[in-house]
């Protein structure tokens, strides 16, 4: 039987058994996978509806009315490979070659077809992406401290006491790390602003207000400190500015961080007395970065596991291999790239210096902030778009030329993983409809009459190649379905050689040299808060799955004053946009917070809540995403 592995954007990427019943696709869990541990999540064990689904795209498109109208007209795929390359060839010629662009993210995360068409792009000298939309700030703030943010190898987990799940709702998007955690007994904590299905399923739950996250840590690390709690030695032997430190903590009052957080002093000192004494975990989420304040709070909380003496305590990303520079072909450049901001796609098309987009393994037309924007720029500029996907979706109807996809399931490639240090294989197990991103390139590559050898390479050679440079086994990837990633010798690549609490390298961006607290307030009262569903994947399966959920989460008290109760049709609004929907009353969300989860299809629903979102905001992290720095009102219509 074949082997998969799940594409998806997540955490366990779940390493899978295929195999047809009755003429039909199934799918399972591959029980001797480490981590994934022979079972899937909803959305996995759904995916054969997905496969199959009478929504696929058949044939490439061609627009034949006004953009976003979605018209179209079939064509084969000669006619449409010749299009889109004269277009690549005009453009060029007479705007140069930063003008294209090509904009794909994590949609696949296949090693082949998520870095392979860019070989094609770097050849060409094209703009690319700065990518800042996911979880970049925290990369950046990691790096502060550690030189890294690689963290710790999840299998370690069987040896410790506690994880902290410190935003992030793991039961939803990381299934298998949280069912890791639960089989090796762990105590397990969750700090976060909403009480999610992870806080519920919790020992115990700290409640803080938004933004807060800097601070709690800060009040931590104070205790920590000033009651001895931390591993000294450690501190001593292995942290570059630990007394200017503990000056900068020692002016901090608890009762103000009190005050701010909503927690009592006595949780505060009560969190840090058990974290010292567990020598706690901490999983660091990546929604609750994307925030202004997003950055400066993942700096201050990868400063606890450093001071319990954990060399590496937190858990955040597994860069396990080696590929992007090999499998993208950045080589094949003449020139550096210009790189745009993943956030700033709108202001560069109003600028003119977009004028070909190119997008796969992405829908940014549901998942960009401010829609609205977004949408006008493309309405009223002249650029030519091309998107290869499954599915028609919000970005494919504002294209002009559509070409339709594969699916994983109808493809060689290999996976790694963001959570763990686990490669898997994925065999082709059948062909519906589509071509893969490879093969699209290929021929490109061919009508432009390139013939680079690099722009040719099969999906196998590719995979051989990848394997060899990281030294790994194609014959143990075929048995077994997955390899694991040996770990080598780890230091921390900070200026000083040492976890810098006093980080050299912010102060040389232009940072403060500690963690800094800073309220923010925005011109409407509500925090918008817009987490993932846990039936998607940002925008994907909400067409194939369906079982979405469009209400706007509001407490009660707030929904009291507005008289507003539950069940009622309300609209939420901003400078922005504005939308209609139906309020859900709940004390999971705490006052002055309302949520809507994120991403939903334009086409199918009539709104997204990023028709609110911010793009004008980012964070001096890296440019990293400020979504959940967004603030709304709300009226009862």
């Amino acid at each position: 039987m074949p082997f998969s592995v799940c594409m998806r954007d997540c955490y366990d990427t779940c390493s899978m058994v295929s195999e047809f019943k009755d003429g039909r696709l199934t799918v399972r869990g591959n029980p001797r996978h480490p981590i994934t541990s022979g079972f899937l999540c909803p959305k996995g064990a759904l995916l054969s509806r997905w496969f199959y689904s009478q929504d696929r795209l058949k044939n490439p498109l061609i627009r034949a009315g006004e953009r976003g109208s979605g018209e179209f007209r079939e064509t084969v795929w000669e006619e449409v490979i010749n299009l889109v390359a004269d277009k690549l060839r005009e453009i060029i010629e007479e705007y140069g070659s930063e003008s294209v662009l090509v904009y794909q993210y994590a949609g696949d995360r296949g090693v082949v077809n998520y870095d392979f068409p860019l070989r094609l792009f770097h050849y060409l000298n094209t703009a690319m992406l700065d990518y800042g939309i996911c979880d970049r700030a925290g990369q950046e703030a990691l790096k502060d401290v550690y030189g890294t943010a690689v963290g710790m190898d999840p299998e370690e987990l069987r040896n410790q006491e506690l994880i902290v799940y410190w935003g992030i709702n793991a039961f939803w998007t990381n299934l298998h790390g949280f069912m890791l955690a639960k089989r090796n007994n762990l105590e397990i904590w969750t700090v976060d602003v909403v009480r999610t299905e992870t806080a519920k399923r919790s020992d115990r739950f700290f409640q803080i207000r938004p933004d807060t996250d800097v601070l709690l840590a800060l009040g931590v690390a104070k205790v920590l400190i000033e009651e001895k709690l931390h591993d000294e030695e450690f501190v001593r032997e292995n942290v570059y500015g630990f007394e200017e430190f503990r000056n900068y903590v020692k002016a901090l009052s608890l009762d103000y961080v009190s005050t701010e957080t909503g927690l009592s002093v006595e949780q505060i000192e009560e969190f840090a007395k058990e974290y010292a004494e567990k020598k706690g975990i901490i999983h660091i989420g990546y929604g609750f970065q994307r925030s202004l304040a997003g950055g400066e709070a993942v700096r201050a909380i990868a400063i606890l596991p450093a001071l319990v003496g954990h060399r590496f305590g937190f858990i955040y990303d597994m860069k396990t291999i080696d590929k992007g520079y090999y499998a993208e072909g950045a080589f094949l450049r003449a020139k550096p790239a210009k790189r745009i901001p993943q956030m700033k796609l709108a202001e560069y098309i109003e600028r003119g210096e977009i004028r070909f987009l190119y997008v796969y393994n992405s829908n940014p037309l549901a998942s960009l902030p401010n829609q609205r924007r977004l949408r006008r720029a493309l309405e009223e500029n002249d650029i030519f778009v091309v998107t290869h996907d499954i599915f028609l979706t919000d970005t494919a109807l504002y294209s002009d030329v559509v070409l339709p996809a594969n699916t994983f399931f109808e493809r060689l490639d290999i996976a790694d993983s963001y959570y763990h240090r686990y490669v898997a294989l994925n065999e082709p197990v059948a062909r519906l409809y589509g071509k893969s991103n490879s093969e699209v390139t290929r021929l490109l590559a061919k009508a432009l009459g390139i013939n680079n050898p690099y722009l040719h390479e099969s999906d196998e050679e590719v995979i051989r190649k990848i394997l060899e440079i990281n030294g790994l086994s194609w014959d143990e990837l075929k048995r077994n379905g997955f390899v694991k990633v040996p770990e080598k010798p780890r230091k921390w690549e900070t200026p000083s050689g040492r976890i810098e609490f006093y980080s050299r390298r912010a102060v040389e961006r232009g940072l403060t040299p500690f963690p800094e607290y800073k309220r923010f307030e925005g011109r409407y009262p509500f925090r918008l808060l817009t987490p993932t569903h846990r039936m998607t994947i940002t925008s994907q399966y909400h067409n194939t799955y369906g079982m979405i959920d469009p209400n706007l989460y509001i407490n009660p008290v707030d929904a009291e004053r507005r008289g507003i109760e539950d069940g009622d049709a309300v609209e939420v609004f901003n400078e922005n946009g504005r939308i209609r929907t139906r309020a859900k009353l709940s004390t999971d969300v705490p006052k002055g917070v309302v949520l809507l989860y994120k991403a939903f299809w334009v086409s199918l629903l009539g709104w997204n809540a990023n028709f609110l979102t911010t793009d004008e905001t980012v964070q001096k992290y890296g440019n990293g995403s400020a979504y959940h720095s967004t603030w709304v009102d709300v009226k009862k219509v």
